[in-house]
C-alpha cells in the first residue's frame, strides 16, 4: 500500500470511529465546512457541515438518536491527485427512541488534501447495502 493511501485510511479510520463513539466534535472536524452530503434517510441532500450538523442535533433532540457502533469492511481507496474516494460497507448500531437498530449499508466519502496536507472529507454518500 502506498503512503497516500494509508494516510488516507487513517482519515477515514479517525472519522468512522468518531462516529462509532458519537464523539460528535471529532466526527465533525472531519468534514470541511463546505462538505456536502447525500444520505438514503433523508429527503434532500444537506449543502454544508452546518447543514448536516443541524440535523444531527435535530435527530439527538427529537430521536433521542444515538450511535452505539459502527464497523467498516471491505474498504478501498483510490487516489487521484490531492483528491481521494474512499468506499466502504457500514454496518452501524443505533439507538432511536431508547430502541436498538442495526443498519448494513455502502458509504463514499471523497477527501481532499488540503493546503497543511492533511485529508478532510469533501462529500458523502451513504446509500443501502442491498
Amino acid at each position: 500500500m502506498q503512503d497516500t493511501e494509508k494516510t488516507v485510511l487513517d482519515a477515514a479510520d479517525r472519522l468512522v470511529e468518531a462516529f462509532a463513539r458519537h464523539d460528535v466534535d471529532a466526527y465533525f472536524s472531519a468534514f470541511a465546512p463546505n462538505a456536502t452530503f447525500i444520505f438514503h434517510n433523508l429527503d434532500r441532500p444537506l449543502r454544508s457541515r452546518a447543514e448536516y450538523e443541524a440535523e444531527w442535533a435535530l435527530w439527538e433532540t427529537r430521536d433521542s438518536f444515538r450511535v452505539r457502533a459502527c464497523r467498516s469492511s471491505d474498504r478501498h481507496v483510490q487516489v487521484m491527485g490531492n483528491v481521494a474516494v474512499f468506499t466502504h460497507g457500514v454496518r452501524t448500531e443505533l439507538e432511536i427512541g431508547g430502541e436498538p437498530l442495526m443498519s448494513e449499508e455502502r458509504e463514499t466519502i471523497v477527501f481532499e488534501r488540503d493546503g497543511t496536507g492533511a485529508w478532510l472529507a469533501v462529500h458523502e454518500h451513504l446509500s443501502r447495502a442491498g
